[in-house]
């Protein structure tokens, strides 16, 4: 394909948040008359695999502009993680530190709390293990009244849950170990479906967060409005994100 046509491609959808597979088969029709409908899935397959689009939805796409989600794993996340995947190898998991959301507050927190996902069924074991070896709070599926009395005034409280399945995770390397961590889209539907966990980021620090996590990174949505069914929060969110960003996901939410 040239690569004045990719550019071309590039130019003209780069300021639209989506496009369907209509318009970029119209544009490649404008240089091609000919085109094929079979010519055409390789044409799209190409552009994915040179990451110049992204689907975000079935028949939806963007331009790759925005990054892809990577945040830094802190030395103690680190430690932590290499410490549960020792202990539970066979065992699905995941990690992560509140952290990570600063970047898209209009409010900082210095308050740092860390998440740690496992199977069902290994919530306790991890509990007791981690109880054992680590100075930290550690807290297993905490209710409202821990969370108010206990978790808002632990320096580091280590909060252990039961990892849903088929989560959206990624897996982060550090020193040559791969180390699970969810996906952004499955942060911003558990941050959404946990309000007393997450209390603070409720309202307009919430909106907040979203629009900055939508405009700055890569986000698909078929993947998030999955785990969010999952969840039983899929029709909550889209009801939110039509509220408050109807600017950002107008083509996306189907009405």
């Amino acid at each position: 394909m040239p690569k004045a046509i990719e550019n071309k491609l590039i130019e003209v959808f780069k300021d639209r948040e989506s496009f369907s597979r209509e318009e970029l088969f119209q544009f490649y029709r404008y240089f091609e008359p000919d085109l094929k409908e079979g010519t055409f899935g390789w044409r799209i397959y190409d552009l994915k695999k040179k990451n110049v689009i992204k689907t975000i939805k079935r028949g939806l796409y963007t331009i790759s502009y925005r990054p892809r989600y990577r945040p830094d794993l802190s030395p103690e996340l680190f430690k932590l993680g290499r410490k549960v995947g020792a202990k539970f190898e066979e065992v699905k998991f995941c990690i992560w530190d509140t952290s990570w959301l600063n970047e898209f507050l209009q409010h900082q927190s210095s308050k740092i709390m860390i998440i740690v996902e496992i199977e069902k069924g290994f919530e306790e074991s991890l509990y007791f293990e981690l109880k054992d070896s680590f100075k930290h709070e550690v807290y297993l599926n905490p209710d409202e009244r821990e969370i108010n009395l206990y978790i808002t005034e632990s320096r580091l409280p280590i909060v252990i849950k039961k990892l849903i399945t088929r989560s959206p995770l990624s897996r982060m390397t550090e020193n040559k170990i791969k180390l699970p961590t969810p996906q952004l889209e499955k942060i911003l539907v558990d941050l959404f479906a946990e309000d007393k966990l997450f209390y603070y980021l409720q309202g307009s620090e919430m909106i907040h967060l979203y629009e900055s996590a939508l405009t700055k990174y890569s986000i698909n949505f078929t993947r998030l409005f999955s785990y969010a069914k999952r969840r039983e929060r899929d029709q909550e969110i889209k009801q939110f994100m039509s509220n408050h960003l109807g600017h950002l996901v107008k083509d996306i939410i189907d009405d």
